[in-house]
């Protein structure tokens, strides 16, 4: 058990995982930026272990899943574990993961999960009722100080914490050579709406306020998030906006939960998709929205927000996922409102492809352009 959460990143069977290291984005699909994307590519196939191809035939709802990504799928479907929209969020916490299949891939073809060279420490922290925990990553490359990531973790807003995304809080550390502070922010049902989303608010305070004390530079904050932390990391920026407070200097967004329209092109194709489904997205909302009303609300519905002023952004999105149609969209909204965003469409993924490096080349692909964008905000 410690052994697979030392080494990815997941949340359980249907929703969120990361796997080895770290995040992000750029352009749009078979776009790429002017990093020299097509040698990236080439770079990664190269790297990664073994000859991964499926050995049953590809669901039909994912026909064009590139082998890597396929294989993933299979071994998790292999573990014939129960759905979590059949569960409570508690029975739901304790199922397998995305991350496992990934891991039982890895073991299966002797694929090494990277290189660490980062410290962690524990610490928690007030907010508003008590007290949350945040898990804080140092890089052992001995500077004085080092720009911060405020990350939050995936699980729909239920499930999953901060052992389950310790790779890509772990990676994003290693590859932009930043402290990384984690946060645990309360989940629900137990917790509802609001309460993650001011968690993940007073944690990011806190971090500006103390990043001295944890060898960090006040003035070089950025967050991370991915899916239910991608909602919360955009979230925290509006807050900041709208509270007179220091912005980020940028926002790294991995397949936000973006709105609250199960009709768009990307929920109706997803009725079967694995990790996350349509049907998965409806169980998140109904455990951590008090009632539909709260669908409305900007800090869920990004792309009815005012996103003006808001920091650079890079947002990444997969092809197999039901929050595909709203990531675009909130890029485009973005752009609408005047902020500088990069945009990329990874074809033949599904959600939480992003935490694969080690198996995924399109994840190694979209890590390595997160921590490019994140250190050329930093150097700015």
């Amino acid at each position: 058990m410690n052994f697979k959460r030392i080494f990815l990143i997941n949340s359980p069977v249907s929703s969120f995982l990361v796997l080895i290291i770290l995040a992000s984005c750029g352009n749009n699909t078979p776009n790429t930026s002017s990093t020299d994307s097509a040698s990236i590519k080439k770079n990664n196939l190269q790297e990664v272990r073994g000859n991964l191809e499926p050995a049953q035939p590809k669901p039909g709802w994912g026909k064009d899943m590139n082998d890597h990504m396929a294989v993933v799928i299979e071994k998790l479907v292999s573990f014939n574990a129960p759905p979590l929209i059949s569960l409570s969020a508690q029975e739901a916490r304790k199922q397998p993961s995305p991350a496992d299949a990934a891991m039982s891939v890895m073991q299966e073809h002797n694929i090494a999960a990277l290189p660490n060279n980062v410290d962690t420490t524990g610490k928690d922290i007030p907010v508003q009722g008590g007290q949350i925990h945040v898990r804080i990553y140092t890089p052992k490359t001995g500077k004085v100080t080092y720009p911060v990531i405020v990350y939050y973790h995936g699980g729909g807003w239920v499930i999953a914490d901060l052992n389950t995304y310790n790779a890509s809080a772990q990676g994003l550390s290693n590859q932009a050579d930043a402290v990384v502070v984690s946060v645990a922010y309360r989940q629900a049902p137990e917790h509802k709406f609001p309460t993650a989303h001011n968690d993940s608010y007073a944690a990011y305070e806190w971090v500006v306020k103390n990043a001295g004390s944890i060898k960090a530079d006040p003035k070089r904050v950025a967050v991370v998030g991915e899916s239910a932390g991608g909602n919360l990391a955009c979230a925290v920026s509006m807050m900041a906006r709208d509270k007179g407070f220091q912005l980020p200097m940028h926002q790294i967004l991995v397949y936000p939960i973006a709105g609250y329209d199960f009709n768009t092109a990307s929920y109706k194709e997803a009725d079967s998709t694995i990790p996350l489904s349509s049907g998965l997205m409806k169980w998140f909302f109904d455990k951590y929205l008090n009632s539909s009303a709260d669908g409305k609300n900007p800090m869920i519905s990004l792309v009815t927000a005012n996103l003006k002023g808001l920091p650079p952004t890079t947002l990444i999105a997969a092809q197999y996922d039901p929050l595909r149609s709203e990531g675009e969209m909130l890029s485009d909204n973005l752009k609408k409102a005047g902020v500088d965003v990069k945009y990329k469409l990874y074809n033949g993924t599904t959600h939480e492809f992003f935490g694969m490096a080690a198996v995924v080349p399109e994840a190694k692909d979209a890590q390595a352009m997160a921590a490019v964008e994140l250190k050329n905000a930093f150097n700015k």
